[in-house]
């Protein structure tokens, strides 16, 4: 554990060694903000709570997270620094969780940076904090999902631009197969099972659980399920890879 606290600390200090961690909160906070107040018609609702903030997360997450996955392990192999950080007396798994760990902890410093939209709504009237707590503890969790499906991503290419998309097009999947649209196309002909399995895979069918104020356990492991398995490909890919 001690060499994963090292390596998140010389990680997240890189993020912010460089303008790339500023330019992702200021487009993080711009957009949480436009999207609340504009398109989530966050006055004309006439309802204390933030449920207009927290709808666009998902949708967020998909093209933001990506951005800031590519990085981890595709640039390293790139440059070949990769080599370095994996011949020192740390074990793989130690290096994956430590590079997630700092990039995860990035994305709650974003997160947590936009605090003055929850003093607004408290302002403005008595909303029920229980289950605003609840919905950024899910949006945590849930960026924590999409982190890990970028970094096993970044890790088997060392192209930065590739692992984008390949990660948006991954997250994607996962984020639609709960919409009533993809829904409605199995509907037709695939078994119950099949229908139900496919919706329980989707991030947004959890989230919206979460935000409703209720932290199901099942969501959570969901969730803990996506990160646990999307590191363990990472890890291997990292052992796969080695010296290419």
């Amino acid at each position: 554990m001690h060499s994963v606290w090292v390596i998140t600390k010389r990680e997240l200090a890189a993020y912010f060694s460089t303008p790339l961690a500023y330019v992702f909160i200021v487009i993080f906070l711009g957009l949480s903000g436009a999207l609340t107040f504009f398109m989530g018609a966050f006055f004309e609702r006439g309802q204390a709570d933030l449920q207009s903030f927290f709808s666009f997360h998902p949708w967020l997450y998909l093209f933001l997270i990506p951005a800031v996955a590519m990085r981890l392990w595709a640039e390293e192999r790139k440059s070949g620094t990769n080599e370095l950080l994996l011949t020192l007396p740390v074990p793989t798994w130690a290096a994956v969780i430590g590079k997630f760990t700092a990039a995860w902890a990035f994305i709650a410093i974003a997160l947590i940076l936009t605090f003055p939209l929850w003093i607004t709504v408290n302002w403005l009237g008595e909303p029920d904090n229980g289950v605003i707590l609840a919905a950024y503890i899910g949006s945590l969790i849930m960026a924590g999902g999409y982190l890990a499906i970028g970094s096993c991503v970044s890790a088997a290419t060392k192209n930065q631009v590739i692992a984008f998309i390949v990660a948006a097009v991954v997250s994607f999947l996962f984020l639609m197969s709960g919409v009533e649209l993809v829904q409605s196309f199995f509907q037709g002909w695939a078994p119950l099972f099949v229908t139900e399995a496919i919706k329980s895979m989707s991030f947004l069918t959890h989230f919206n659980d979460i935000i409703r104020g209720v932290i199901d356990l099942r969501d959570v492991v969901f969730f803990g399920s996506v990160i646990g398995v999307f590191l363990y490909v990472n890890a291997a890919i990292v052992d796969l890879t080695r010296g290419s």
